[in-house]
């Protein structure tokens, strides 16, 4: 193979990373598209597992190794990946992802040392660099799009790299590619779908004032209730299901068990560290009775609303307070 053995990725923005592991997976496949890929966890990585997989086949053929949470391997297992890593197969691609910080870092620093090819994907905070990541997706779709409308268009569909992405690639197929502030508020301003789901992830996650921020500004914008409702129900049902799968499936398995995707599986694993089996119960009663006042025609939907987002914030911090 081309490609580098060794492949680093270190960062914790979703769609980036999820980027860099298909880009290196292209690369391998364009030689030869029987190449296998494998997904490998922490959790379920024994030791001597490295060795066997990257031990040569006798059917030959190539292999893409993913390694991803490489920040929660144990001591051995990371001694056990560099120790590969000194000498890697032929044939064999390893793509350890790290989600960088102090956790693990011992990884981060050997495999570097070994010249591994480095792919940092930070998590994009600056409003700034959410303008420049939508103007680059809207012309590598093939469109244009001022500075003022790529805000207009974040201001509307959130943070979330992976929603915004979603968002260039419709508007560019909707408009023909000429994107301007009309086009951006005729598509996208009160879309349920992005500020219903943003609404749910900010109290899923605890922040109860940007959680009811963005509820105002969605009812504000003409978002129904009930569909701001239905976002807080599959947010708090998707914990419900990760949180009672079966405890050792994982990868591709545990996405086809659940009906998720893996990237979300894995967003939705990290937002149930907080979470206790109680707290996901009470948070599932509260939507339950939101959804029956919102439905049912309550005489104040804002205020259902409201109170649903206080009580799954709650919900949540009683896990910090047990």
């Amino acid at each position: 193979m081309s490609i580098e053995p060794i492949v680093l990725v270190v960062g914790d923005e979703e769609l980036l990373v999820d980027r860099a592991i298909g880009e290196v997976v292209a690369s391998v496949r364009a030689a030869d598209p029987e190449n296998e890929v494998i997904d490998l966890a922490p959790g379920g990585l024994e030791p001597g597992r490295i060795a066997e997989l990257t031990s040569p086949s006798l059917f030959g053929g190539g292999k893409v190794l993913v390694l991803r949470s490489g920040q929660d391997l144990g001591k051995d297992l990371v001694a056990e990946v560099l120790k590969y890593a000194k000498a890697p197969a032929e044939d064999v691609v390893l793509v350890v992802v790290h989600h960088g910080g102090a956790k693990g870092k011992a990884l981060v620093d050997g495999l570097t040392k070994l010249k591994a090819r480095k792919i940092s994907c930070p998590k994009v905070t600056k409003t700034g660099e959410r303008v420049d990541f939508v103007r680059a997706e809207i012309r590598t779709a093939g469109g244009k799009i001022s500075a003022d409308a790529a805000r207009g268009l974040i201001d509307a569909v959130g943070n979330d790299l992976r929603e915004l992405a979603a968002a260039c690639s419709q508007l560019v197929a909707d408009t023909g590619g000429k994107i301007d502030d009309a086009a951006v508020a005729r598509y996208y301003r009160g879309r349920a779908e992005v500020s219903g789901f943003t609404v749910a992830d900010k109290a899923i996650e605890g922040q109860l004032a940007e959680a009811l921020e963005q509820l105002r500004w969605a009812l504000a914008t003409g978002v129904a209730p009930v569909l701001i409702v239905s976002a807080l129900a599959q947010g708090v049902r998707g914990l419900a299901k990760v949180g009672g799968a079966p405890r050792g499936a994982r990868g591709a398995a545990l996405a086809k068990e659940l009906g998720m995707p893996p990237w979300k599986i894995e967003r939705v694993q990290r937002q149930l560290r907080a979470w206790s089996g109680d707290g996901v119960a009470r948070a599932l009663a509260a939507v339950a009775e939101a959804d029956e006042q919102v439905k049912g025609g309550a005489a104040d939907p804002a205020y259902a609303l409201e109170k649903a987002v206080a009580e799954i914030v709650s919900a949540r911090a009683q896990r910090r307070a047990s």
